[in-house]
């Protein structure tokens, strides 16, 4: 194993990892928002948002990640005519591609919450969103940390699929350095350690969060 060459590399790699972990974040972030209201379409009672968004679901769950960043940075500019932007159609894909795992994870924290929480705030004179948002999706969100969790680690590996639309994230960068030098081995040893760091630290942030809000209802029911 040349150290000295995985010294060398390693400024360049890390500064690719950023960007790994920046188009993950950005991608989550996008999920998260539409995951939430996909999940509220799904339980609404209201035939047409559940069907909206049950298709939704199953297209971008049964559909590998990749066809489906091939088709927003190739596909629809063709069929839209406009120019893509590689890190926006990858940012792209890997939100919606998340918001469709979001979805069911939020749509099972909810069903989780007993259902005579609703009723009671509904008694109380709240309306069906104002329940959902002060009483059922605090909870609903609390449940579903750990799920959103390894839905974030799974996003930031699978966010190296962007490397087919050029976008110079860690596997893109470590791909064009192996291009220049036959020390492969040096080059995918260190990625592969770079990944690692950085799921073991949403790894420990989540378990981290999950602890503190652990210890506040533990607190609020002890007061």
């Amino acid at each position: 194993m040349r150290w000295d060459f995985i010294i060398e590399i390693f400024p360049k790699l890390l500064r690719a990892s950023v960007l790994t972990l920046e188009l993950t974040i950005a991608g989550i972030s996008i999920g998260i928002v539409i995951g939430l209201i996909a999940s509220l379409m799904r339980i609404s009672g209201i035939k047409l948002f559940s069907v909206i968004a049950k298709i939704y679901v199953d297209f971008f769950r049964g559909t590998p990640l990749l066809v489906q960043i091939a088709i927003i940075h190739y596909a629809l500019p063709v069929i839209f005519d406009y120019v893509p932007v590689a890190i926006v159609s990858g940012v792209i894909a890997l939100g919606i591609n998340s918001g469709a795992y979001v979805a069911e994870i939020f749509r099972a924290g909810i069903q989780s919450i007993d259902k005579g929480q609703m009723e009671a705030a509904r008694s109380l004179g709240m309306t069906w969103g104002q329940a959902m948002r002060y009483i059922i999706l605090p909870q609903a969100f609390k449940v579903s940390i750990p799920p959103l969790g390894n839905e974030f680690i799974a996003l930031l590996k699978d966010s190296s699929l962007v490397s087919i639309i050029a976008v110079e994230e860690l596997m893109t960068t470590g791909r064009l350095i192996m291009g220049k030098t036959p020390l492969v081995a040096e080059i995918w040893f260190s990625v592969a350690m770079l990944y690692l760091v950085m799921t073991s630290t949403i790894a420990v942030l989540v378990n981290y969060v999950e602890r503190r809000l652990q210890i506040g209802d533990s607190s609020q029911k002890s007061a």
